[in-house]
Order: structure tokens, then sequence, then C-alpha cells
């Protein structure tokens, strides 16, 4: 760290400028871990964060100023039981050996998050493996990431979404994993759409005797589009793997076209020679997507690939892993030099870790005087996943458009509606009026109907002064009986999660905690990103 980081107003005679700012609580630092399960590799991510306070006396809200990576794990295989579950023993024992090698104890982590994804979701275990590696689970964030955000994840932690907003450009960023590949669309930084199709590098996997330990469904799809039989224990036919890994890189190729040729066609002739125009998939592609499909409505002008599989395609990798990671990048590679990509493919950062890259950012926030919490009781609360809708613009508030908004925003995060306690973010600066919060209010009650049933208690989070107003409103006008803790003052955006402490007496104050998962601000210097 410099010392022209931080404006001083004394000279100290003796001691280091960093030292003193962390012992005044100018400077906080935070020591975070991010821990990425894959249903193919797993790793982990050490990082530590300094923290700066902002100027302003009132607001001592707190932003990362400087982040360092402390420590890379290895790259595990994930490892399964023989009934083919995620291995929670295993796993956790080699989380204990990285924090060895990075020469921490778990309770000098002050806080990080674990994200499962993939297949690490699917298994009926996903619980205890979160569980068994967060033994201090009141710290971690735990973040089971569903298709769309995985896509999000990865679009930002590989330095796609960065790149998109420093050159202005659409980007695609294809994340190819071990099960399956995410598209993100970009558009200056915006993540604008995103899909998921069954295309990945270890949907079949063969023992050190080569045989097949490791037959996933979507490969046997594939297979019986080429005639072939697959069987666990059996050796495989010679090529089998080239095999495989060729279709799925023409599905993959396929999909990466449709994504971005959007509802403009770019090109009027027939790209496959296959007869499918460019608005429709082939049957084995269709059977294949796991979202509805993606359509720009930009003209992409780069292609980027993060994922495990992109270390091979980028050439930074040439083990054999047993799997299909090194045919399936062989095969894209071909059909890239065949000039079948809609745009040009460009690097973005980081490959494999884009997931993990940085599971967690902090911001300290406090919210002031205009708070509403019906029941000081209920705080602390940790770890609250934030849902931030996206309000229709203008000062006309339609309490069914905003329940809407709220039910799109849970979609995006892949959440179920009421199935555990979020804050809702609104970024809103209408007029307030009592008629527009009123008609904001029974939105919210309306958007909420899934959580208040269950019995959460609505927490809504404000960026203007109305807390005080809205919470009132909820629980005097609209009779909402569930506790409701309404505060202001603070800039949430999605993927963040919060922590919302005691009141502080007697200022009616409560701080607020903001993680905000993976992305990183990245420096101004092209080079950094791209080492």
């Amino acid at each position: 760290m410099h010392d022209d980081d931080f404006e001083h107003e004394h000279y100290y005679e003796q001691g280091d400028p960093t030292e003193m700012a962390l012992a005044t609580g100018e400077l906080v630092r935070l020591t975070t871990v991010g821990i990425d399960v894959g249903s193919s590799t797993s790793h982990l991510m050490f990082s530590v964060l300094f923290l700066k306070r902002q100027g302003e006396a009132l607001s001592s809200r707190y932003v990362v100023v400087l982040r360092e990576v402390a420590y890379r794990s290895p790259v595990l295989l994930t490892p399964y039981t023989p009934d083919n579950m995620i291995d929670a023993r295993k796993l956790g024992d080699f989380v204990h050996e990285s924090y060895y090698a990075a020469g921490l104890k778990p309770k000098e982590v002050d806080s990080g998050a674990i994200i499962l994804t993939g297949e690490a979701l699917k298994r009926e275990n996903a619980r205890a493996i979160a569980e068994t590696i967060a033994g201090e689970s009141g710290r971690f964030v735990c973040a089971t990431a569903g298709h769309n955000l995985e896509a999000v994840l990865a679009a930002h932690g590989s330095g796609a979404a960065a790149l998109s907003y420093q050159t202005g450009q659409t980007i695609l960023n294809v994340d190819v994993g071990g099960g399956t590949t995410k598209l993100a669309l970009i558009h200056d930084g915006e993540i604008v759409g995103t899909a998921a199709v069954n295309v990945g590098g270890r949907l079949v996997a063969r023992d050190g005797e080569g045989r097949l330990v490791r037959i996933e469904p979507a490969a046997r799809l594939v297979a019986e589009e080429l005639g072939i039989q697959l069987e666990l224990g059996s050796h495989p036919e010679p090529h089998l793997f080239e095999k495989l890994a060729g279709k799925l890189a023409e599905v993959l190729v396929e999909v990466v076209q449709l994504s971005a040729a959007g509802h403009h066609h770019h090109h009027g002739h027939d790209h496959n020679g296959d007869g499918h125009h460019h608005d429709e998939l082939s049957p084995l592609a269709g059977e294949l997507m796991l979202t509805p499909r993606l359509h720009s409505h930009h003209n992409v002008d780069a292609i980027t690939f993060s994922g495990g599989v992109s270390e091979f395609l980028y050439e930074r990798e040439d083990r054999d892993f047993g799997d299909l990671g090194r045919h399936l990048a062989d095969a894209v590679r071909r059909r890239i030099a065949g000039g079948e990509l809609p745009a040009p493919l460009e690097q973005s950062g980081e490959r494999i870790r884009a997931t993990a890259i940085g599971a967690s950012q902090f911001t300290v926030q406090v919210s002031g005087n205009t708070i509403a919490v019906s029941k000081p009781k209920l705080l602390p609360i940790h770890n609250l996943p934030v849902v931030h809708p996206r309000l229709p613009r203008g000062e006309s508030v339609q309490p069914l458009a905003i329940a809407q908004a709220i039910r799109q925003a849970y979609q995006r995060l892949d959440l179920v509606p009421g199935e555990q306690r979020i804050a809702l973010a609104l970024t809103w600066n209408g007029t307030p009026s009592y008629e527009s919060l009123y008609n904001l209010a029974a939105g919210i009650k309306r958007g909420l109907e899934p959580g208040l049933a269950a019995g959460h208690p609505l927490v809504v989070v404000f960026n203007s002064d109305c807390a005080n107003n809205i919470g009132h409103i909820l629980r005097d006008d609209l009779q909402v009986t569930n506790d409701v803790i309404s505060i202001d003052g603070i800039e949430l955006k999605e993927f963040d999660f919060i922590d919302i402490g005691e009141v502080i007496q007697p200022a009616m104050a409560v701080p607020v905690v903001v993680k905000s998962l993976v992305f990183p601000a990245l420096s101004a210097q092209h080079g950094e990103i791209l080492d």
C-alpha cells in the first residue's frame, strides 16, 4: 500500500501510516475466502481486503480500496462417493488443508462465500456440503447458484463484464464447465441475458484403467444421436471421446451462433449447411438446453470463454483428466479456426477460477434516522440475499407492475419465493406523495406474498428516505401482521447479501454490512486484467 492512498492531516513521527489507519478505524482489514464447489472441480481463493472509511462524518460507509489475493488453492477434482453423491467429508478435508496451506485458521477468516454450482446443487447433500465447510456458517454467505446466477457469476468473475464496460462492447461470455455451459450476454458492462446448455467436459469420465466411471444423462443423449451405446464399467470403443466431444462442440457452437444472432439475421445464408435456419435449434441442441434460449438485441462484438474447458481452449492446460475436457476444447478450437464463431474471440482474464474469484467484497453502511423496525429483538439478522426488482420508470407506481418486477427479480436469482428470508432492495426516486408511497407498499406486499405466508419478516431496504413511511403504511394501512424491518439510505444491488445489526441507541441507527458476491472493480490498466 502506498502512503498516497490516504490523505494525511497529521504526520506521525513514527509508525506506519497503514497501522495508524487500522488503529483508528479509518481502515479496516478483512480476510475473506471464496469456495467454489462445482460438478467437476472445486477450489478456494483467499483474499485480503482493505476497506477505507469514506470522508463524510455521518455516512460511515467503508469501501474496498485494495484487494490482494493471499492464496489460491490447487484445483481439486470434486470427490464423489460410490453412490454418486458429492463426498462432503473429503471436500471438508480439502478445505482444511487449503486453510493450512494458506497459513490461516478458520477463526482468522472474517467472512467468505461458498458457491455451489451445477451438479453440486442437484446432489441431495448440497446442504450437507455447505454445512460441513462452513462450520463458521454465521460468517459465511452460502450461495447456491442455479444456471442463470451461475452465468452471471462467471461473466463477472472472468472479467468479461469489466471488459464490456471498459470497451463499450457487447460481449457473449461462454463459461464451459464440467456439466454445463453458461452463456451471458453483456452490454456496456451490464448482463442483459443468460442461458445454459448441458454441454461440459465431464459428462463422461474414465478411471486409470480406462473404464467408464461416469456417464451423465446428457452424454447418453449425444451417444444415442451418434448410434453409440455407453455402459458404466466398460472400456469405451476407440475414438469415443473424440466423437462425443465433436458432437458437443457442434451443439455448443450452434447455441452460441443463435445467442449472438438474436432477432436480426446477420447472415442470410444457412451456416450449418443442415437446413436449420438461425432462429431454430437442431433437435439435439433443443434437448440439451437447460433454460429458455437467449436472444441478443445487440450485435455481439466479441466472444470470451471461461470455465475449466477454456483453460485448454486458450492453451494453458494440456493434461488429460480422463474426461472430455481436452477433446471438447480441441473440437471447439477447430470450429473457431473454421470461422464459425459469429464474432472474434477475445481473452477476458480469469478462466477456471471465474466463479470463485472474489467470493466476497464488503461495504459497511449505516441506516439513519428514518427507519421502522417493528421488533428490535429480531436484529441482528445475517446473510439475507438481496432481491432487487427493476422498477418501472416514471412517476406512476402500479402495485401490479411492482409485484411483477419482484417476481422477475426472484427468478433472475433462481430463488423460489417464500422459501427463504430475503431483503427487498428498492431504488426508488419518485415523489414521496402518500398515494405513490401507498401504491409502492401495496406492490411490495403483493410481490412478497409467498414470504409473508411463510411467516418471514418483511425486510425492505431503500436508497432514499422513505423507510419510515413505508414501514407504517405496510403495518397500519395494509395490515401486514408479519414483522417489518424497513431501513433506508443504503445502496444495494443484486447478488449482495446483507447483515443488519442491532439498533444503536440513542442514534436509532442500524449498521448494515453489505457483502457483494464476486465483482471486483477492475483497475483501469488493461494490462492487469489480461496478465
